[in-house]
């Protein structure tokens, strides 16, 4: 396994009010990298739909459980992002991954996250179970 250059970690109540913090706390630690203005807005948005989807979806409801944050860098410019929650996990990721398909009982949902997560990265990875938890790995090359 490649050693990465520098990483970090972050745990967060899964709240919508740490959904910016989240943000910020990736884009100031990749600012280090010098990443274009482009790649940046783009990972800002990759991250806020990860966490917004955690929040929203991974515990539905119940009392807030952690959101758990990692990020690795490499020296060939790779940006690793995963994002964890421990909530009720996904039957179907296929499914969820289908654009406009959301599982927001109150219809106040697009179902675009995985759409959007997809667009902004150079890959994403979804890794979930039911009642466990899903993982979401985001991955960007840095121009």
């Amino acid at each position: 396994m490649i050693k990465a250059e520098n990483q970090f970690e972050l745990t967060l109540p899964a709240l919508s009010e740490n959904e910016g913090f989240a943000r910020q706390c990736v884009s100031a630690f990749l600012l280090r990298f010098d990443p274009t203005v482009s790649d940046l807005a783009d990972l800002r948005t990759a991250v806020s739909e990860a966490v917004t989807n955690c929040v929203v979806h991974g515990y539905r409801g119940r009392a807030p459980g952690l959101i758990y944050i990692s990020v690795r860098c490499f020296a060939d410019r790779k940006v690793v992002i995963r994002i964890k929650d421990k909530g009720c996990g996904m039957a179907d990721p296929e499914r969820c991954r289908q654009p406009l398909y959301t599982s927001d009982p109150s219809g106040e949902r697009g179902g675009m996250g995985f759409a959007i997560m997809e667009s902004f990265t150079d890959g994403m990875k979804v890794k979930t179970a039911v009642g466990k938890g899903t993982t979401v790995t985001l991955i960007k090359k840095l121009s």
